[in-house]
C-alpha cells in the first residue's frame, strides 16, 4: 500500500499552481504539460467515483456528515494498490467533522499547505463562484462552511478562513510545508524550492526553474485558452484570471477590507498580511 503527501489550501489560493507544478517537476519533459494531464500527477479526495462505490449509490443522495464517514476508507482504496507516495488535493480543512477525521493520518507522508491573502482570496471568489465582494466576505467568516455536492466533486468542510488556515498550519512539521502563495510569485526558486525538497527533488535547480516556468500564470494562461480546462467554473470563462498579488487594492473598499481584517486579524498577522493602517 501506498501513502498520501496532501496538497491542501482553502479555495482560491494557488493549489493548482502547486499541482502544476509538481507534474512538471516529475514529468520533466521539454514542453509543459498539458492541463489535462494534471490528473496523471495529484489525484483529488473530493472525485466522487470511490464514494459512490463505497456507498452503493450516487454521491447526490449523501449528506456531507455520510460522505465524511467515507472518507478515511476512500483515502485507504486510493492507495490500495500503490507503492510510493500519491499527491492529493484537497480543500478540506485539517481535522474532523461529526466525528469523522477528513484526512487518513494513518496513510499520511505529509502535506504541502498553501495560503494566500483573504483580501485577495475574496476578490478571486468573486469570478470564481460568481459572488458579490460581500457574500465572499461572509463565507470567509462562515465557520461551518462546506462545499455543496455535485457531479464532479464531493462536498469538502473548509470553515472559515482563519480556521482553515489554523488548522494546517498548526501541524506544520518537516514533513508538513506551509508556503505563502506571495512568496511563490516574489521569490519562486526559494519557495518552490522547499517544496521540491519536500518531495525529494530539490537536488537539481535547472529542473525546479524549468518547472516553475512552465507552471507559471501565464504558461497555465495560455495552455488553458488553447485547450480548455475541466475545473472552471460556471460562473466565469477562464479559470488563470490574473495570478497576481494585491489586487484587493483596487477591488475592495475600506469598509469591505475592515471587515476582513475584524473577521481573520490573528491569522492576517501571522501571515503579514495586515496592510499598515488597519
Amino acid at each position: 500500500m501506498g501513502n498520501i503527501l496532501w496538497l491542501a489550501s482553502y479555495p482560491k489560493s494557488g493549489n493548482t499552481w502547486i499541482r502544476a507544478f509538481l507534474a512538471n517537476l516529475v514529468a520533466n519533459r521539454p514542453a509543459p504539460l498539458p492541463l489535462s494531464e494534471l490528473p496523471r500527477y495529484c489525484s483529488d479526495d473530493a472525485l466522487p467515483e470511490l464514494y459512490a462505490r463505497l456507498a452503493g449509490r450516487p454521491v447526490t443522495e449523501l449528506d456531507i456528515g455520510e460522505l465524511c464517514a467515507l472518507r478515511t476508507r476512500v483515502h485507504a482504496a486510493m492507495v490500495e494498490n500503490r507503492r510510493g507516495t500519491l499527491f492529493v488535493k484537497t480543500h478540506n480543512l485539517a481535522g474532523s467533522f461529526d466525528g469523522h477525521p477528513l484526512q487518513n493520518m494513518a496513510l499520511t507522508s505529509g502535506a504541502i499547505y498553501v495560503v494566500r491573502n483573504p483580501l485577495d482570496v475574496a476578490v478571486s471568489m468573486t469570478y470564481h463562484f460568481g459572488l458579490t465582494v460581500d457574500e465572499a466576505i461572509d463565507r470567509l467568516a462562515a465557520d461551518g462552511l462546506a462545499t455543496a455536492t455535485d457531479a464532479l466533486f464531493v462536498g469538502q468542510v473548509l470553515g472559515s478562513w482563519s480556521r482553515h488556515v489554523s488548522s494546517w498550519s498548526a501541524l506544520a512539521n518537516e514533513r508538513i510545508v506551509v508556503v505563502r502563495y506571495e512568496d511563490l510569485l516574489e521569490k519562486p526558486v526559494k519557495a518552490f524550492g522547499k517544496i521540491a525538497k519536500l518531495v525529494g527533488l530539490g537536488d537539481n535547480r535547472q529542473d525546479i526553474e524549468r518547472a516553475i516556468r512552465y507552471s507559471n500564470f501565464q504558461t497555465l494562461a495560455s495552455i488553458e485558452k488553447r485547450d480548455g480546462f475541466v475545473e472552471v467554473s460556471d460562473k466565469t470563462r477562464r479559470f488563470f484570471r490574473i495570478g497576481r498579488a494585491n489586487q484587493w487594492r483596487t477591488a475592495l473598499t475600506r469598509e469591505q477590507i475592515a471587515r476582513i481584517i475584524h473577521d481573520h486579524r490573528e491569522q492576517m498577522m501571522r501571515f503579514k498580511y495586515v496592510p499598515a493602517g488597519y
